[in-house]
């Protein structure tokens, strides 16, 4: 939701899936470390939405990368997103199902370190 009111894209969990299968993907956690470590969509790393920079992302400014915070209401993953456009990446999107949106579709998971 907020996604779109930021001028973002959004991804469904099915198609995040497809990328990831596809290896055509970087996908960043922005829920806290604790949430991080509960659940997380397999291979996503956690970042803070508030301060990471360029040297955080991928080194291609046109890689596909995918925020995803709790669920549709979180403005995290939006604010992340829009913050990595910034910095140059135009193919920043939100997943705006959340972790709680991607369990719900029965997607896999990761958890610990």
């Amino acid at each position: 939701m907020f996604a779109l009111l930021m001028g973002l894209g959004s991804i469904s969990p099915a198609s995040l899936h497809d990328l990831i299968r596809e290896k055509g993907v970087t996908v960043i956690d922005v829920n806290s470390p604790q949430s991080w470590l509960k659940a997380r969509v397999p291979g996503a790393i956690n970042l803070d939405p508030t301060s990471f920079d360029a040297n955080d992302l991928p080194a291609d400014k046109a890689s596909r990368i995918v925020f995803y915070c709790s669920n549709p209401m979180c403005r995290k993953a939006p604010g992340a997103a829009r913050r990595a456009r910034k910095l140059g990446y135009a193919n920043a999107v939100v997943m705006s199902a959340g972790i709680n949106g991607w369990v719900g579709a029965n997607m896999p998971t990761e958890t610990g370190r």
